[in-house]
């Protein structure tokens, strides 16, 4: 039994060390910023004053022309390919349904961290409405490697 025991401890590390297959894909983060009558989503640099420009234009949807979606991805075991970045949008009921778009953007995969900037302005802004519920995923090769949803979707 003691002989066991050290040969099963090495069987294990040996085993903890072999390669795993990597997260090849991520989408990190998904900002979402009302853009005021001007495209901004902020008076001054300060992340205080644009959390508090933000809620003032929630709480005044006229003021709003548009909204953007600043999502940080990533993908690593497929560098020099590229990669579809997809955004989903969800919105208030017009009849039955809720009303959807999509917007989407490509990239090259690096292997390191991309910021992404996707709009939903002007008339497309003010004939979706509010938006209830947002889905970010990010494809290679027609196969999904990464998502991140909101809370509704």
């Amino acid at each position: 039994m003691r002989r066991a025991l050290p040969i099963l401890v090495l069987i294990l590390l040996f085993w903890a060390t072999l390669p795993v297959a990597a997260d090849t894909g991520r989408v990190t983060k998904v900002l979402p910023h009302f853009l005021d009558l001007q495209g901004h989503s902020a008076l001054s640099p300060s992340l205080y004053d644009r959390d508090a420009y933000q809620a003032q234009l929630r709480k005044h949807p006229e003021q709003c022309s548009g909204m953007r979606f600043d999502i940080l991805w990533r993908a690593r075991s497929l560098t020099n390919q590229t990669a579809r970045l997809r955004l989903e949008l969800r919105g208030t009921a017009k009849g039955n349904l809720p009303s959807q778009i999509t917007l989407e953007t490509e990239g090259r995969i690096t292997g390191t961290s991309h910021w992404v900037k996707l709009f939903l302005d002007g008339d497309k802004y003010k004939a979706f409405g509010a938006i209830t519920a947002w889905r970010a995923t990010l494809w290679s090769a027609g196969q999904m490697i990464g998502e991140q949803k909101s809370f509704l979707w």
